[in-house]
């Protein structure tokens, strides 16, 4: 096959001639104004010969640089991945400062290639999951619930922040998770799972959105455990099945846009739902308050089911709905029902 350069001259001779020729045909032609117009169309071909391998080089550049970006694209990844690989390798080192060295350098990896943040997220949480003695006093005991607390909040810090409506919702993963510390302020969370959660000294869930389930069933705080979900709004369903409040909790200006459900949930002492906002159903059903309580709902649910819901009499201040009221049965002394009036 001849070169396009090849066709082109024979083009441009072969209009130069032809034109020449015909214009020489033409007695009020001249032959200098023949070669001319000759000339040009000769040169016109060339000329687009010359604007086509231009196109067909940028084409070739551009291709050259795509290539060139995909290999670096593809040495990123492999960096990433020999990075992460390394760190959750680290993680099992007998020395704390690796092990928070470790959990920086996966906090790092997730803030610069965004991809990697669940991931790492779920590597925090397994690590979190591990069983742990909080009452072991040996200094191994005391560094692990310094690496313990690092990796709770970078948690915290891979978040993003709860106004940022468009922005990713992140699952959180801790079922039997020991949590000491915890604080979640202002943070938006995809699925929130805390199931047989042991949760110790205070949680802080304020001001949050959670978008997807939260789920605390069979949880349990400690008798210095202070729990909050102030001013956080639970988008999906909000489940404390069986969950154990030893210290003190509230949920004031929280709220529930879908089913609350606190079935079998135990207040051991103080709970404040203060102006609380139940926009779909509350189960209360065989719920306990044996501390103070608030139930004065900024807007009451949909439907609520208090089925042996009882709560202490014996000097502990209780605040209910006007359309609720207690029941006292004579023979559970200190112990009343509540139920809805009418």
């Amino acid at each position: 096959m001849r070169s396009p350069l090849v066709w082109t001259f024979a083009a441009s001779v072969v209009l130069l001639c032809g034109v020449g020729g015909w214009l020489l045909t033409d007695p009020a032609t001249s032959r200098a104004d023949a070669l001319k117009t000759g000339g040009l169309a000769a040169g016109a071909v060339v000329a687009l010969y010359a604007l086509w391998l231009n196109d067909r080089r940028r084409k070739v550049e551009e291709a050259r640089q795509e290539v060139e970006q995909q290999r670096h694209e593809l040495d990123r990844e492999r960096i990433s991945d020999e990075r992460f690989a390394r760190a959750v390798e680290l993680l099992g080192h007998e020395a704390d400062q690796v092990r928070v060295g470790a959990m920086h350098a996966l906090a790092g990896l997730a803030r610069s290639r965004p991809g990697y943040t669940q991931t790492v997220l779920d590597v925090l949480c397994a690590y979190l999951r591990r069983p742990f003695d909080p009452e072991g006093e040996d200094p191994d005991h005391k560094r692990e619930r310094q690496v313990r607390l690092t990796a709770q909040r970078l948690i915290g810090d891979l978040l993003p922040d709860a106004s940022e409506a468009a922005s990713a919702s992140y699952r959180l993963d801790l079922r039997d998770a020991f949590l000491e510390s915890f604080f979640l302020n202002k943070r938006r969370v995809g699925n929130l799972r805390l199931d047989n959660a042991r949760l110790h000294e205070a949680v802080v869930i304020g001001d949050c959105v959670i978008a997807e389930v939260a789920a605390f069933s069979q949880a349990l705080t400690t008798d210095d455990c202070y729990f909050t979900c102030r001013g956080t709004r639970f988008q999906s369903s909000a489940v404390f099945f069986g969950m154990s409040f030893n210290g003190q909790a509230s949920f004031k200006l929280a709220t529930f846009a879908d089913q609350a459900v606190f079935h079998s949930t135990k207040f051991g002492a103080g709970v404040w739902f203060t102006d609380a906002v139940f926009e779909g159903e509350l189960d209360l059903c065989q719920a306990s308050f044996r501390g103070e309580a608030d139930l004065r709902f900024a807007r009451m649910p949909t439907r609520v089911q208090l089925e042996d819901t009882t709560v202490r009499t014996d000097g502990v201040n209780v605040q209910l709905p006007e359309s609720w009221q207690l029941h006292v049965d004579p023979e559970q002394e200190g112990t009343a029902r509540i139920e809805a009036r009418g």
